[in-house]
C-alpha cells in the first residue's frame, strides 16, 4: 500500500462500545466533516452507528 493510499484511510469506531471495527477510504477534499455510517458491530452484535476517528 502506497503512502497516498494510507493518507485516505480512516478508522471507524462503534458509537456504543468504542472499538475500532472497520477501516475505509475517504476523499478528504470533498468530504470535510466526519463520516458516520450504520455498520454491524460484532462485539455488540447489533447494527449501530460507526463514526470516523483520528
Amino acid at each position: 500500500m502506497s503512502s497516498k493510499e494510507r493518507e485516505n484511510m480512516i478508522k471507524m469506531e462503534c458509537s456504543e462500545c468504542k472499538r475500532v471495527n472497520y477501516f475505509s477510504r475517504k476523499n478528504k477534499k470533498l468530504l470535510k466533516n466526519r463520516l458516520e455510517i450504520k455498520k454491524y458491530c460484532r462485539h455488540c452484535k447489533k447494527h449501530l452507528a460507526h463514526k470516523e476517528t483520528k
